[in-house]
């Protein structure tokens, strides 16, 4: 337990993975700081980072369709497509090297070879997905990547999506073998465990209730136990990776750079089967096209997950509101959230987006048929009493201030660093989990930037394309993405 008096080095606000993930990182490249964590609930990877909360699998561009939007001149935009796959391969490099230290286990128990499919069905979808295939299918990154429009072909790649399904109906799919589905709930614990066997310190049941800064520039953390005495900690580096309670808490620093955020919360459901029978008909994961006019975060998709060994199958999301900007938030977190500073971009963004209300009170108001035929586009004999609801993690969308539209509502991720760099945190939701090794980088380049320089050696065995860009070099890119397939033991 930390003394007042003695700073630690760094302070880990939040046991997800980022926290856990930014801890990993620091240990490699400055073994003796010191490094305290602090986690609010009673275990690590509860809220966001929990598989069933919305962080299973890995984003990597491979089938999700929101990445590759169609222009207006009907050419295929992969720009998204190719940044997050590149960001993903990065993430995965510095997992192998971690894996060949002995810093993680085998990789199967956070990481499993699961093929990514898309699939759509009429006309005007399986011409888009074509020329979707025909933008990336010579891509580096995309290498493997198949077409099909034949019904028996895309039975063999997954029976379920074509059990049942009117013979007539327009289909069409794309597979890569080389997907995996990540446990980001188990991949947090292994990084944990791992930092606390190098001397980090884990605080469970510790909520912090302010930040305020220290006259050597550091920061006083109120931290109040569960059961406990309320006390400080003081830190000489901050990271606030709360998920959805980050936003609060920045704002409780009063660095000038978190003016002008705001933020709009989301909540969701997913049916989920763990029927062996159904799970067996299953392996991929596999995403839809969203329905014309709905936003990005309602992109449909049938995911095989891998949790602590035991395969199931999840669908959704099916769109919710709730005030709180976590799970086991409050359900004032809005409403506390809104400041001077950032009402008038938050007003902005809302009538921005009035498509966004109108989409999730459509889906507040959607009986249990209703949800349950959405299923049925994806799985034409699907049965009701195989499947069941649960209660997805609550995604919090960056609002900021925009000079031309005064607010803009904001789908990914965001750092907000104060610039002498002894604060930073992260703000917004997918594709998130996935690339937490680049967005931490981010976090380590513009908070140390004096440091930087010398830890280029470290940082090139960590990850041996830092610096550079796979996307651009077919060789290299094929060489490293076999070497770090071989290293985890997945597909390649």
């Amino acid at each position: 337990m930390n003394d007042a008096k003695k700073p630690v080095d760094v302070a880990l606000i939040g046991g997800g993975v980022m926290s856990a993930t930014l801890g990993a990182m620091i240990k490699q490249l400055e073994p003796d700081w010191s490094i305290e964590i602090l986690e609010a609930l009673d275990d690590v990877a509860l809220e966001s980072s929990n598989p069933w909360n919305n962080a299973g699998t890995g984003h990597s561009a491979l089938c999700e369709l929101n990445y590759t939007p169609e222009k207006a001149d009907g050419m295929i935009d992969t720009t998204s497509a190719v940044k997050v796959n590149e960001q993903f391969q990065v993430s995965r490099q510095f997992w192998s090297y971690l894996v060949a230290e002995g810093a993680l286990p085998e990789p199967d128990a956070f990481i499993n070879s699961t093929p990514h499919m898309s699939f759509v069905w009429g006309d005007k979808n399986v011409e888009y997905l074509r020329k979707r295939h025909e933008a990336l299918r010579d891509h580096p990154l995309f290498q493997g990547l198949e077409f099909s429009t034949d019904r028996e072909r895309i039975a063999e790649w997954a029976p379920l999506l074509t059990a049942g399904r009117a013979l007539g109906q327009p289909i069409a799919a794309t597979r890569i073998a080389a997907g995996t589905d990540v446990d980001f709930g188990s991949l947090t614990r292994l990084l944990m465990t791992d930092l606390q066997s190098k001397g980090a310190v884990l605080e469970l049941g510790h909520r912090v209730t302010d930040l305020t800064r220290r006259p050597d520039g550091g920061w006083r953390i109120a931290v109040r136990p569960t059961g406990g005495t309320a006390r400080t900690i003081d830190a000489r580096f901050v990271f606030v990776g709360a998920g959805g309670g980050a936003l609060h808490l920045l704002q409780k620093s009063g660095i000038r750079e978190i003016e002008g955020f705001g933020g709009f919360p989301v909540s969701g459901e997913f049916l989920r089967t763990d029927d062996p029978a159904v799970v067996a008909r299953h392996q991929a994961k596999v995403y839809g096209k969203a329905a014309v006019g709905s936003p990005p975060m309602s992109v449909p998709h049938l995911d095989t997950r891998v949790v602590d060994g035991q395969a199931s199958l999840m669908f959704g999301p099916y769109a919710g509101f709730s005030p709180k900007f976590l799970k086991s938030g409050s359900w004032f977190d809005l409403f506390a959230s809104i400041r001077p500073h950032n009402l008038y971009p938050m007003i902005r963004a809302g009538v921005a987006n009035l498509s966004l209300v109108k989409y999730l009170v459509g889906q507040l108001l959607a009986s249990k048929s209703t949800k349950f035929e959405a299923l049925r586009e994806f799985v034409p004999d699907a049965d009701p009493k195989d499947w069941y609801r649960i209660t997805a993690g609550q995604r919090v969308q960056v609002i900021k201030k925009d000079p031309k539209k005064g607010g803009v509502l904001q789908f990914g991720t965001e750092v907000v660093a104060a610039a002498d760099g002894t604060i930073a945190g992260l703000l917004g939701a997918s594709p998130g989990a996935s690339t937490a090794v680049p967005i931490m980088l981010d976090v380590l380049q513009r908070c140390f930037p004096s440091r930087i320089e010398g830890w280029q050696p470290t940082l090139r065995r960590m990850i041996p394309t830092y610096g550079e860009q796979l996307a651009t070099d077919e060789a290299r890119a094929a060489a490293t993405l076999g070497s770090t397939a071989e290293a985890l033991r997945i597909q390649a």
